[in-house]
This record gives structure tokens, C-alpha cells and sequence, in this order.
């Protein structure tokens, strides 16, 4: 694997980026309610990520037709958005969003409630939400990679969650998907040493079921085996000599 380290201006560069990411995320937190059609919020979001002279990372990638994967209740990941998928009361939604920016991209996932939401729903975002970031605190020089891993892993366990296996997080920079991958489950004490100047996107995906999934037959919308939901919650961060630091915050 092909680890680059990045430098301090690119760092900078990368929080550009991550910044119109957290823009983009609080207008369609904003926007998110009863009524509204997962492609009226991608269009919102192309619109402004496009305004701040940034190119949606994931229109286009791989063939993906949004700018944003908007994935409701048992969606894990990669749902794409539709003038029919309609957002209900009770619906839970994970929106990833990616945007690139004077060469750099950031990257993050929040998943919201539509409405009213169950308990179990209010505390599966909430767990998955705090899974990252005891993930986030194992992000630090001289730790292995797998340390991150463990203790999301480890923290949604503890309430009864599952972690999702088939998707990991990933390393950040000129590309959307660099190396090291970054998964969210898994011994401690395994994987590359951290150090300074890596970036990386942790994004714990979580079940209140079975962790296996499947891939739709559109070749992107990836369901839980068993239909119940996931919620999904991601930040780029990078590592320094201390604390790590949060890149896609406003």
C-alpha cells in the first residue's frame, strides 16, 4: 500500500475542501423533512458545492449519477438520489457528501431522522455518531491503524449494534479513495503505524442487525440482508504531532 503523507499546506487544502463539505451538510440538514425527494436535496447540494467553485466528488465516479448518496432506513450506503424516493416521517437518512477543491477533496457522512424517529433509530445514530469519534481518539502518532478500528468496533458492539464489514473507511487527498483502508472492525495492535501528516476518512457504518449486506441490482445501493436500518457517520481527519484534527468541520 501506497500511505502519502501530507504536508501542512495540503492539509490546508484539504480543509478548504472539507469546509464546503460541512456548508453543504448543514443546508440539506436544513432541508431534510417530510415531503422532499432525495433529488431535491442533491441538487442542493450540487448547486452549492458548485457555487463555491468545488466539483461534487462522487458525480460521476465510477458511473455514479448524484452528487450525494442519500440512503434511507436499511440503505447502508451508496444510495442514489431520485425524484421518487420520497422522504417519510420516521425515515432515517445518511447523506455522504464529497467535494473537491483546488485539487483536494473532502469528504463526510451524517446521518439524520426525518420527523418523528424511534428511540431505537434516535440511538442508533447517536452510537454510531460516538463510535467515530472513539474511533477518532485512537487516531494518534505511534498507534496502528487497526486501533481506530477496534474501538468503533468495540464501542457499537457494546450496545448491541453491528459493525458493516464489506465497507471501510479510507485515506483522503488529491484522489477521493487513497490508501490505507480503513475498516471498522477488527483486532487492535494491526496495520500501519500512524504518523503525522496522514489523512484519512473514518466512517463507522452501523446495524441494528445483521452486518451483511447486499448490492441492488443498480450495482450501487448497497440494503442490509435482513431490511433493518444503518446509520452511517464520517469525518476526514488528519494526524498531527498531538491531538488528531477534524477537516470537514465548518
Amino acid at each position: 500500500i501506497m500511505i502519502t503523507i501530507k504536508s501542512k499546506s495540503q492539509i490546508q487544502k484539504l480543509k478548504d475542501a472539507g469546509k464546503i463539505v460541512a456548508e453543504t451538510h448543514q443546508l440539506l440538514k436544513e432541508a431534510i423533512r417530510e415531503g422532499i425527494s432525495t433529488y431535491d436535496l442533491d441538487q442542493m447540494a450540487e448547486k452549492y458545492i458548485r457555487k463555491c467553485n468545488a466539483i461534487p466528488s462522487f458525480k460521476g465516479y465510477g458511473g455514479f449519477k448524484g452528487s450525494i448518496c442519500a440512503s434511507i432506513n436499511s440503505v447502508v450506503v451508496h444510495g442514489i438520489p431520485s425524484k421518487h424516493t420520497i422522504l417519510k416521517n420516521g425515515d432515517i437518512i445518511s447523506i455522504d457528501i464529497g467535494a473537491l477543491y483546488n485539487g483536494y477533496h473532502g469528504d463526510s457522512a451524517k446521518t439524520h431522522g426525518v420527523g418523528d424517529i424511534s428511540e431505537k433509530d434516535k440511538e442508533l445514530i447517536a452510537v454510531t455518531r460516538q463510535s467515530f469519534y472513539e474511533g477518532f481518539k485512537r487516531a494518534i502518532v505511534g498507534n496502528r491503524l487497526s486501533d481506530i478500528s477496534n474501538a468503533v468496533q468495540t464501542y457499537a458492539e457494546s450496545f448491541g449494534f453491528s459493525v458493516i464489514r464489506d465497507y471501510v473507511g479510507h485515506g483522503v487527498g488529491e484522489n477521493l479513495h487513497e490508501d490505507p483502508q480503513v475498516p471498522n472492525s477488527g483486532k487492535p495492535g494491526r496495520g500501519p503505524r500512524l504518523q503525522e501528516g496522514m489523512v484519512l476518512a473514518i466512517e463507522p457504518m452501523i446495524a441494528t442487525g445483521t452486518y451483511k449486506v447486499k448490492v441492488l441490482s443498480d450495482g450501487w445501493t448497497a440494503v442490509t440482508l435482513d431490511d433493518k436500518n444503518a446509520a452511517h457517520y464520517e469525518h476526514t481527519i488528519a494526524i498531527t504531532a498531538g491531538e488528531p484534527e477534524l477537516l470537514t468541520i465548518l
